[in-house]
């Protein structure tokens, strides 16, 4: 087994090397391009901000794709399955028409059609659903036809969920990873703990899938020197969809019911394929959940579900006064917590413990969410080992020079004056002690 966890380590390095090196001559080439859009009502940036990061993280795919291919356990992946090839031919797809996006602006019903083509190129190479387990029921074959619109659906709603959910620097690159992570472990535990060969396709993409994240963060982390745009966000999440799509609708439960033992065990270890509506989307219940609000929000004010706003959970974390930082360490604890949960409650879903470490760090999440100006400080003895921001401040009493206390004697004569009769709106006058407090603060200063 370790020979495997050497060959996706290096995957994940060779994935995330070549996106990291990219990203810089990307960057320079996108404002050489002039894809750097004006600043919207709805960002949160001030600067203008080059896009077209998705062209490094489509170099990383490809990169990530061609080390697997040549990797003495990998390689079986490419030679037992076709769907490496159909997802490289659908991410292309989607990956062109962001590019179009960030460069010239492309139509939202535009976009949704040529979603809907890339997952449809997916399907006719393989890639798609043939059955879901149904708790209860048991494996449930579906028509192509039934196949073929499932699958199309759930790609479809999972890049609109990445998408959505790109408005903070750093924000969907990092919970697309955490995500990432989760669902590797997840298809890993299939593959070599079950022997499930079909589970190995979407190991693959969720390792490939990590390295295209860690390798364009650094370039995307507050404050962003570049944004992965709709080229990076539509391939992030056409590359998470296909993971669930092989892992759900390739991995037969029946199968997965002899190597498991039992139904009971294997129904637990399905927990996470067919919790939310027997798809994979508990790694990305954050991102769907901001979907879902998003269409609801513009439908219920007669909007179209595509109109941009300013609604979304990561900017109501702003609004009630958190950092951009801590809203998206918040978000990235919230998509941990539901990822991980998830993964660790289908390996053993008996543990009183799992479920009590999921509902303590839930209350530890609602704290984060109702503090959003608590600053922790260091206590003094580590104050030297931490940033400046997180120590204690010294406040020092000041002895008042002669210089100073003849202007405060002449500040107090100025304020003898009458006061300012009140305005019509029973203001009292604002601007004259505003001025005298600046006054002194300048005068600290000197």
């Amino acid at each position: 087994m370790g020979q495997p966890v050497r060959e996706y380590l290096l995957t994940l390095s060779v994935t995330a090397a070549v996106t990291y090196l990219l990203t810089g001559p990307v960057r320079k080439f996108a404002i050489a391009a002039g894809a750097m859009p004006e600043i919207r009502a709805r960002d949160v940036h001030r600067e203008p901000t080059p896009r077209l990061g998705g062209i490094a993280m489509f170099g990383g795919l490809c990169a990530g794709l061609l080390v697997a291919s040549h990797l003495t356990n990998l390689k079986s992946v490419f030679e037992n399955s076709n769907e490496p090839r159909a997802l490289l031919s659908g991410a292309a797809l989607i990956w062109i028409l962001g590019v179009l996006d960030d460069k010239w602006g492309v139509d939202a019903l535009v976009k949704l059609g040529g979603q809907m083509i890339a997952a449809g190129v997916m399907v006719l190479q393989g890639l798609t659903i043939l059955w879901i387990p149904i708790p209860g029921v048991g494996t449930v074959s579906l028509t192509p036809m039934q196949g073929t619109l499932l699958t199309v659906a759930l790609v479809v709603i999972t890049i609109n969920a990445v998408n959505f959910v790109d408005g903070l620097d750093g924000l969907a690159s990092g919970m697309v990873c955490i995500a990432a992570a989760a669902f590797f472990m997840y298809a890993y535990r299939m593959w070599f703990g079950y022997g499930i060969e079909a589970a190995a396709p979407a190991t693959l993409f969720s390792v490939v899938l990590m390295g295209m994240c860690l390798g364009f963060l650094p370039h995307n982390m507050h404050p962003a020197r570049i944004f992965m745009g709709d080229s990076g966000s539509m391939l992030i999440g056409l590359v998470m969809a296909a993971g669930a799509v092989s892992v759900t609708g390739q991995v037969d439960p029946d199968l997965l019911n002899q190597k498991a033992g039992g139904l009971r065990e294997a129904t637990h270890a399905m927990v996470p394929v067919y919790i939310p509506l027997l798809l994979p989307l508990t790694v990305i219940a954050v991102p769907v959940a901001d979907l879902i609000l998003a269409i609801v929000r513009r439908t219920w004010k007669g909007q179209s579900p595509f109109a941009a706003d300013r609604g979304h959970l990561h900017h109501r974390l702003l609004e009630i006064g958190h950092s951009h930082s801590r809203a998206v360490l918040i978000m990235y604890f919230w998509s941990a917590l539901i990822a991980f949960g998830a993964v660790a409650y289908s390996v053993n879903n008996a543990s009183m413990w799992i479920v009590l470490g999921i509902v303590l760090l839930s209350a530890v999440g609602l704290v984060l969410l109702l503090l959003p100006r608590f600053s922790p400080r260091a206590p003094r003895w580590a104050e030297r080992m931490v940033p400046p921001r997180y120590r204690r401040v010294v406040r020092t009493v000041l002895v008042p020079s002669a210089d100073r206390a003849e202007e405060d004697a002449a500040e107090a004569a100025e304020g003898e004056r009458e006061p300012v009769p009140a305005g019509i709106n029973g203001a009292t006058a604002i601007g004259d002690r505003s001025r005298f407090v600046d006054h002194r603060r300048a005068g600290s200063h000197h």
